[in-house]
Parts: C-alpha cells; sequence; structure tokens
C-alpha cells in the first residue's frame, strides 16, 4: 500500500467531531485499547491532521511528528496503526512472531507474511479470523515491524496444513508511510536498515536476569536441603530423638550435596561447550573506560570501511545502527549508555571537538548528523582497520572474480551549483558560489537560511515565511506575469525547489577515473532495429558518458553474447 511514494491530494485538521469519531472507531476496531493508550497516541491537546490519497488511503498524523493510523477504505472504517503507534503501545494489536530476524529482510522487502516464516506457539495458533489486523514482531525485540490483514481464518490454516498467505502486509518499517514522518526513528538498537534483529538491551538484561536467577536456584536448593534435613530429624525423633537424628541427617545431606555438585559441573561443561556463545565479558561486565574505548575504536573502524564522503551528512541514528555497532566484535554487547557520556549525542560531540568528526545538531529532528570526517586527524591515520575474516575457500574465488572486475565498478554523483538564481542565499550564509554541492549539502544551505533569518512560521512550524531573497530565489522568472508570488512554503517543498534552480552537474567516478560534467545525466539508450526479414540489431549509444570504452565494451559483448559487434560514430556528433 505505500511502497511507492504517492503526494497526498490533500490535508487537513480533524475538527472536535471528527476526532471524537475517530477515537469511537479506535475503541470499535482494537478491543484491547485503554483510553491512556488512546490518549498516548492521540495526545488531547495536540492537532490531528488526515491526508487523503488519490488510492483512497487516509493517514491520520499528528502535526510536525509521525502518522499514527491509516484507513485503505477511504472511509475511515477499516482502520490499522502504524509502526510508530505500536512501537508506543506494543500489545494494541496481537503479533505473529517470526522464525527468526533474518526472515524480516523479506517482510522489509515488501513481501507478504507467509505461514512457513512464522513460529507457531507450543499450545497451537490461536484463533482469529479472516480480515482482522496483526502486527509482525522479530524474536527478542518488542517493537512491531509490520501491520497487516490476515487472509484466512485459523480454521482454513489448520485444514490447508499451515501453508500459504498469513498476512497481506499494508505498512512495515522503512516504507514510504514510515519515511512521511517529520520525526522518522527506530524504537532500539535491533533495527537496521534491511533487517531487524533482537534489541541488545534486552538481550544484555536477560543474561543478567540469567545470572539472578542462577543465584536464586542455588537458595533454593539449600532451603529444600534444611527442609529435608528437619523432616527427617522430626521424623527420627518421632522413634529415637537422640539416638535416630545424627544418624539420619548426614545421609539426606550427603544426597542433597551430590545433587548440587553435579548440577554445577554440568553448569561448567555447558559454560566451556565449544558451541557455547558466552565469554569473559558476560562474567566480566566492562568498565566505563573499556566501554569508551571500545566505542573509539568501533567508530575508526566505521569511518575507515563503512562511511564513505558521498554518504554525508549522516543522522547520528544512522550513524550508530548500521556502521558503528556492526564493527563490534563478535558476542560484546555495546551500550552507549555504560560509556561516560550516557548519550549517543555527547559521544559525537565529544568526538567533534577532539578534530575527528564535525557534528551539527539538526533542531528540526533534535539528533546530532554526522557533516564530515577529517581523515588527517591524528587518530584516524594511526589506526588500522581490522580485517573481515573470510574462509578461504571463499576468499580464493572471491578473489578470483575481484581481480577482473574491481576496475569495473561505477559511481555516479548528482552535483550542483549556484547561479544567478540563488547566488543571494549562498552569500547571505558565507557559502562558496563556486564550488559544487550535493543535493543534502545544497538543502542544509537554504535551511541555514531560514533558520538564520529567522523565516520559520510561529503558528506552524512545518511552514517558511518567504522574505523577499527568498522568494526571488525560488520563484522569479518561474511565476507567469500577472500572478501572485507565493507568501509561504512548506518545509518538505522548500529543498527541492531549492534544488531545481541551482545548476545541474555530475560527476562519474569509474576506478581511478572520475570526470565533472555540467547538466543533467543523459542514460545509455538502448534501440531494436529489425533488418533484412527477421534478423534484429541491438544498439547502444551514450555509453562515454559513463567513462566506458566502446571498443572494449563491444569486445567484451562479442564474447559474451557469441555475436558481431561493430562501432560507429552517430551522425553529427564530431
Amino acid at each position: 500500500m505505500f511502497k511507492k511514494a504517492v503526494d497526498a491530494k490533500s490535508q487537513q485538521r480533524l475538527s472536535g467531531a471528527d476526532r471524537k469519531k475517530l477515537k469511537r472507531t479506535i475503541r470499535d476496531r482494537f478491543p484491547n485499547v485503554s483510553d491512556a493508550d488512546i490518549d498516548a497516541l492521540l495526545p488531547p491537546k495536540v492537532e490531528i491532521t488526515v491526508s487523503k490519497y488519490p488510492n483512497r488511503v487516509l493517514v491520520y498524523a499528528i502535526e510536525g511528528d509521525c502518522p499514527m493510523f491509516f484507513s485503505g477504505d477511504g472511509r475511515g472504517s477499516e482502520i490499522f496503526p502504524t509502526v510508530y503507534a505500536l512501537w508506543k503501545v506494543p500489545d494494541l494489536l496481537p503479533a505473529f512472531m517470526l522464525k527468526g530476524g533474518e526472515v524480516s529482510q523479506f517482510v522489509l522487502g515488501g513481501a507478504d507474511l507467509m505461514f512457513p516464516g512464522i513460529r507457531i506457539p507450543v499450545e497451537g495458533l490461536p484463533s482469529f479470523s479472516a480480515g482482522e489486523p496483526w502486527a509482525v514482531k522479530v524474536p527478542g525485540n518488542p517493537a512491531p515491524i509490520a501491520v497487516g490483514a490476515t487472509t484466512m481464518s485459523s480454521t482454513e490454516v489448520l485444514k490447508a496444513g499451515l501453508r500459504g498467505k498469513a498476512l497481506k502486509i499494508n505498512h512495515y518499517y522503512r516504507d514510504t508511510l514510515w519515511e512521511s514522518a517529520e520525526n522518522c526513528h527506530v524504537p532500539n538498537a535491533g533495527f537496521f536498515e534491511n533487517v531487524v534483529f533482537e534489541d541488545p538491551a534486552l538481550l544484555s538484561a536477560g543474561q543478567a536476569s540469567d545470572s539472578c536467577e542462577g543465584d536464586s536456584s542455588v537458595g533454593q536448593i539449600n532451603a529444600v536441603n534444611n527442609n529435608h534435613m528437619g523432616d527427617a530429624s522430626a521424623a527420627d525423633g518421632a522413634l529415637s530423638i537422640l539416638d535416630s537424628a545424627p544418624k539420619e541427617e548426614p545421609t539426606v545431606t550427603n544426597e542433597v550435596t551430590e545433587q548440587i555438585t553435579t548440577a554445577m559441573v554440568d553448569l561448567q561443561v555447558l559454560e566451556h561447550a565449544p558451541g557455547s556463545e558466552s565469554n569473559v565479558e558476560d562474567q566480566h561486565p566492562l568498565s566505563v573506560e573499556d566501554v569508551d574505548l571500545l566505542l573509539d575504536k568501533c567508530l575508526l573502524q566505521a569511518l575507515h570501511t563503512t562511511v564513505k564522503d558521498k554518504d554525508l551528512p549522516l543522522p547520528g541514528s544512522t550513524l550508530w545502527s548500521g556502521h558503528v555497532l556492526p564493527c563490534r566484535p563478535p558476542g560484546i554487547l555495546l551500550d552507549v549508555k555504560k560509556s561516560s557520556h550516557k548519550k549517543l549525542s555527547k559521544w559525537l560531540q565529544s568526538k567533534s571537538a577532539s578534530g575527528l568528526i564535525s557534528v551539527k545538531e539538526d533542531k528540526h529532528k533534535k539528533e546530532a548528523i554526522l557533516v564530515s570526517v577529517n581523515r588527517k586527524h591524528l587518530d584516524y591515520t594511526s589506526f588500522r582497520p581490522e580485517k573481515k575474516k573470510v574462509d578461504r575457500d571463499e576468499q580464493s574465488s572471491n578473489n578470483t572474480a575481484s581481480e577482473g572486475q574491481s576496475h569495473k565498478f561505477l559511481d555516479v554523483v548528482e552535483l550542483y551549483k549556484s547561479n544567478t538564481h540563488v547566488n543571494p542565499i549562498f552569500a547571505a550564509v558565507g557559502a562558496d558560489t563556486g564550488k559544487l554541492y550535493t543535493a543534502s549539502e545544497a538543502s542544509q544551505i537554504v535551511f541555514g537560511y531560514v533558520e538564520q533569518e529567522k523565516l520559520v512560521k510561529e503558528a506552524n512550524k512545518s511552514i517558511v515565511v518567504l522574505d523577499a531573497a527568498l522568494c526571488d530565489a525560488l520563484f522569479k522568472g518561474a511565476i507567469k506575469k500577472g500572478s501572485m508570488y507565493p507568501t509561504e512554503i512548506h518545509k518538505k517543498d522548500l529543498g527541492q525547489t531549492f534544488i531545481n534552480r541551482m545548476q545541474a552537474h555530475y560527476e562519474v567516478i569509474r576506478g581511478s577515473d572520475s570526470v565533472v560534467r555540467k547538466g543533467a545525466l543523459k542514460p545509455i539508450q538502448i534501440v531494436t532495429e529489425r533488418r533484412q526479414g527477421n534478423k534484429k540489431v541491438t544498439k547502444l549509444s551514450g555509453v562515454e558518458s559513463f567513462l566506458i570504452d566502446p571498443e572494449a565494451l563491444a569486445s567484451d559483448l562479442q564474447k559474451k553474447c557469441a555475436c558481431s559487434t561493430t562501432v560507429s560514430e552517430l551522425p553529427g556528433k564530431a
């Protein structure tokens, strides 16, 4: 339902009557919801908007925040919660549990949920009917990842032998509805870009509780031991208080002692078993200094291996979940709350103060953003990144394939340059007008100007009031004569409108070669023509823009396609 981006036809605020109707619909649709849950999802003193889409979808959102509910019938009766709503109230819907976190990549790719990918409880499949709203969860993570409607009842599922489609997925994490929120976020560190695993915080808490349970179980055994001893002495006291009690007590004590000893030996064997994942870190938690050192090491490893300059600026949450956490050693739980910094933003700001990275705070999302990396910093140059261990068989096969293809990697970057339309904006913020900028960098310049001139509307933070300079930069020459110039613009439209007024360039990087060209990137054209009856000829043009040698390409295609190839200049081209 939200796989492709679609612009809303209209958006308006809910009136008091419509707000009450929405709450009644939520109570009728979800019997488990309480008044406190509804107030948490739809705060009383916050404006609620409804957006109407061409496909008859209605989206109910908190103004300036996240979408909470949506309906696909166009009437608002068959309503579903978004993942943002389920992250606030996880028990709002019953949930199917996946067999493992690796299955989540198919759900996040847009596929419907099938019964073979669901973990069936020991007590059996719960009762449900067709068309009911259900959520999808990953083992070890309480936050749902998707929402959908059941395609058949539980009775029909058992008749089908637990085969077929379980849920028609209507909305999932990282689809266009999730991205439409002005404050996109994830509930915990188990959420990655294309997959979701267990929450590391719950995993560490579970290990701590297991150790506490182990200590309490030993105490219970001791209590049972004392009870047995008391019962034995009481029973013997009925016969002979002085003679029998001392004889029976050591016997029972020895039996219980043997049981405890055997149990402890079994525990030691399990702890040191080859397949066990426990390590010294589980028994001895890391100190604050060790966590600080591990954080710095993982950051440097990520900056060397996965963080590229073309990906910047990068939100702090994405840097943490997609780059820093994957670089931690196997079996180690990394939690920034256990460091001396306590918060991710403070840790990034400390690294920015040292000069290793440059960090900027996004006041709209209230999040630290990685802007640049100082790759000449002493800590960066002195660090030696660890190479990922690969099996010898895989390494030999990968090396064979990469040796012939390493020079064929291609990267295309769209760039933009200032022109007469936007020069005043660049001059106002002190930006270089002769430099080439990426789309995100250009958007930061116009938002920096808005923040500098305080153009955000007080009544509605998502609207920007246009002053004379910004209005000319965005619309001068683009508005027909006699038409009124706009006085306001939405934040989501400001960046793209500003970029469209700049001069387009593109950079093509192929191996060690790179070139920057003016204008929009022209795609490769492939045309098929018919000659001499049923003979077909395929023509390719425009490959030179991507630094591809036509002669070398013709030679490779001749071998791979077992056909004849020729290279000729296009008519009218020098």
